[in-house]
């Protein structure tokens, strides 16, 4: 019974963190997205790569800039959380 809410607990806690660590990723996608849908409807121009090149670079420039959190976030989840159960704690 407790090894059950023990698993669920860091399954819950992991899932937030997945939640997090997407978060900017995501947000810059949808702004950029909500962008380049605009001016296209404000200008009439359907041109398929005017949506996918602009996303592309947001979601690589907020991944760059965002790679440390990133990083960081999940090394303190394996350290605190992972790791002890592996090792029986």
């Amino acid at each position: 019974m407790q090894s059950d809410a023990i698993f669920f607990d860091t399954l819950r806690q992991g899932l937030w963190i997945a939640v997090i660590i997407s978060a900017p990723v995501l947000t810059a996608a949808l702004l950029a997205g909500v962008t380049i849908g605009l001016f296209q409807a404000l200008t009439s121009i359907q041109e398929m790569t005017l949506t996918f090149v602009p996303k592309l670079v947001a979601i690589v420039g907020v991944f760059w800039v965002s790679m440390s959190f990133m990083t960081q976030t999940l090394v303190s989840f394996l350290h605190e959380r992972i790791a002890p159960l592996i090792a029986g704690g």
